[in-house]
């Protein structure tokens, strides 16, 4: 089976191939067309600034592969937020994969960014396979997806957003598995046995 992580110029992508290499997974990290349209699997991490991203991501023409793409997809942070189809970060065009919208948290008794443990709830999916409801799970972001149809998971933080979401083979987690102990590792076995 071929994993590929997809590189480009957002952080993150050496502790997401650390955690597949944990699970026994040895992960291509790769910017090539050819490698990632035929990977088995592809990842999509990312942490960063959007409007840069996606720039880069245009550049590279990378926009148009991934929007192509028929296997499994995980987005993970900045990932999941590119594959929506704003955001408030940049005020960036994004992939248009989800429809939801990703906004800065902007109430002011919160501290911006989320970072830390936070629970996730009304799980939805195989994704989630034998991951418990108010499962803690890391987040590092001031920005956040909202809530609607393609929402598989959900997070508080003063207020309800998606921390997961899911349509046809994307799927796409606002935490960080690779960071989030054995239910992130429990997360990640499951997106490769999609």
């Amino acid at each position: 089976m071929t994993i590929v992580i997809l590189k480009y110029n957002a952080g993150n992508i050496r502790s997401v191939s650390f955690a597949l290499e944990r699970i026994g997974i040895e992960p291509i990290i790769t910017d090539d067309p050819d490698q990632i349209i035929s990977a088995d699997k592809v990842i999509f991490p990312g942490v960063g600034e959007a409007s840069s991203a996606m720039n880069y991501l245009r550049e590279k023409k990378l926009n148009e592969v991934i929007r192509q793409l028929k296997q499994p997809v995980l987005g993970i942070c900045l990932g999941m937020q590119l594959m929506c189809s704003s955001s408030e970060e940049g005020n960036t065009t994004c992939l248009g994969i989800f429809d939801q919208k990703i906004k800065l948290f902007n109430k002011p008794q919160l501290k911006v960014p989320q970072i830390g443990w936070n629970t996730i709830f009304d799980l939805k999916t195989d994704l989630f396979k034998g991951i418990k409801e108010q499962e803690y799970q890391y987040f590092v972001h001031s920005y956040y997806a909202e809530l609607g149809e393609n929402t598989i998971a959900k997070t508080n933080y003063e207020l309800d957003y998606s921390s997961a979401l899911h349509k046809n083979n994307f799927y796409g987690v606002q935490f960080h598995p690779e960071k989030s102990s054995t239910a992130g590792q429990t997360l990640l076995e499951n997106f490769i046995k999609l």
